[in-house]
């Protein structure tokens, strides 16, 4: 958990951290915008995608980060994923019906023997392996196997006691749709974890009472929602951090999270929960008399030892965030 890329800064001197926080939120909403304009239902449309994809990971590449901040943030969203992908590829057929590749599928005796024994498997060793989300889908890979190449009929055994067969069916529209859903949601996750891990808490503070500052028209208290919302992102890595020690601490009185019954399970939870909250509460009242102490008033103008200015470097990534815009914008014109 404390690995989590999301809400964690993590301190460097490379171009992105040099650029202005306003210009960092917009650009990260205007990518996101520009994320979902390209059209999903055209292979023109997945090009497009990848080469978002290339131009995020060139971009990346140039900002000293470790690319394992931002792998270890998939990690929580790994299985949504691949369920996804999967019934992407099972259920999209697409107006015009191409078929790839027809999969056949047979499910008997000992292929349903097969795999209970390497389910039990996974249940019965998962609590000794460190990467269990790795482990389980290899489990579900050997069990696709087991019925898409059956090992009995190359033996020529009589005695399978084959139940059912089927064509699992691969079509061109379910695997665009599929490879352009998961290079969405990567490209989504990736960009905001670069924002907060470039951009220091009080920075996203300033940054975003700045671009909401035309809500102040409206008697909106931009300043305090600002200031609330970089304080969740603040804290989020920080009670990960915190409800990993007290998993370990009950781990040490001999609670397992990992097994036991339903009951157990809430009992766990339970455990988990009410020393998060206790833990919670006090945090927010050291914080409340941190901030007393250097004269936070709610409500009151303040005023900022740096001011928020924009350079050379800003005006170039407002350029380019502009023509990608556009890009895309005649992309859908032309190409759907």
């Amino acid at each position: 958990m404390e690995n989590i890329a999301f809400g964690q800064y993590y301190p460097g001197k490379s171009w992105i951290y040099k650029l202005d926080p306003r210009l960092k939120i917009i650009a990260t909403i205007s990518l996101i915008v520009f994320i979902f304009l390209i059209p999903m239902t055209s292979i023109h449309g997945l090009y497009m995608m990848l080469g978002a994809l290339a131009l995020y990971i060139l971009a990346f590449l140039t900002t000293g980060i470790p690319i394992l901040k931002v792998l270890n943030g998939l990690k929580p969203i790994l299985f949504l994923l691949v369920f996804t992908v999967v019934l992407q590829l099972i259920y999209t057929t697409g107006e015009q019906v191409t078929l790839l590749y027809a999969i056949p599928m047979s499910i008997g005796l000992y292929q349903t023997l097969i795999m209970i024994g390497l389910i039990a498997l996974y249940f019965l060793t998962k609590k000794y392996l460190p990467f269990k989300t790795l482990f389980l889908f290899v489990i579900l890979f050997l069990c696709f196997m087991v019925m898409w190449d059956n090992p009995f009929e190359k033996f020529h055994w009589n005695f399978n006691f084959n139940w059912a067969s089927w064509d699992f069916n691969i079509y061109e529209a379910g695997v665009i749709r599929a490879s352009f859903i998961f290079l969405r949601i990567v490209l989504m996750l990736g960009i905001t974890s670069l924002l907060t891990l470039s951009t220091m808490s009080t920075d996203i503070n300033n940054g975003l009472e700045a671009v909401l500052s035309p809500l102040k028209l409206f008697k909106i208290p931009v300043g305090i929602f600002s200031m609330l919302i970089s304080l969740t992102l603040r804290f989020i890595p920080t009670l990960m951090i915190e409800s990993k020690k007290i998993m370990n601490a009950q781990a040490s009185r001999g609670v397992d999270f990992s097994e036991g019954s339903l009951k157990d399970k809430v009992n766990q939870i339970i455990a988990l929960l009410i020393p998060m909250f206790v833990i919670s509460f006090k945090r927010a009242e050291d914080l409340s008399n941190a901030m007393e102490a250097r004269g936070y008033i709610v409500g009151a103008k303040r005023t900022k030892i740096d001011e928020l200015k924009l350079r050379w470097r800003d005006y170039l990534v407002i350029v380019f965030l502009i023509l990608l815009l556009t890009s895309v914008i005649l992309g859908r014109i032309y190409f759907v």
